[in-house]
């Protein structure tokens, strides 16, 4: 058999068990209140853990994506659309790495 192949089956395996088991341990519906609470916000924890650094480390200096962070987290705030969020976070970004 190909070792690719071989690769990515042994890939799908590893990657399917984590899913499963919870299926597999827990049958019946969770009665704690604070297990289900915790259970809710790991996607968000997640998200935020994966995304935070990526945000500090996505320009060649630190200083920019931090100012490009605030305006797009005050905007945000003040609810504006998604796209205007992106677009003034990119246009401040940019004016700060032109001062640099």
């Amino acid at each position: 058999m190909n070792k690719t192949l071989i690769a990515v089956l042994l890939m799908a395996v590893i990657t399917y068990i984590p899913r499963v088991t919870p299926m597999v341990l827990v049958r019946g519906k969770l009665k704690s209140r604070f297990l289900r609470s915790f259970l809710y916000y790991v996607p968000y924890a997640v998200l935020g853990a994966m995304t935070f650094p990526t945000i500090l480390y996505s320009t060649g200096h630190v200083g920019s994506a931090v100012v490009g962070m605030i305006v797009a987290l005050v905007l945000a705030l003040f609810e504006r659309s998604l796209v205007t969020v992106a677009v003034s976070a990119i246009v401040a970004v940019y004016l700060m790495q032109c001062l640099i």
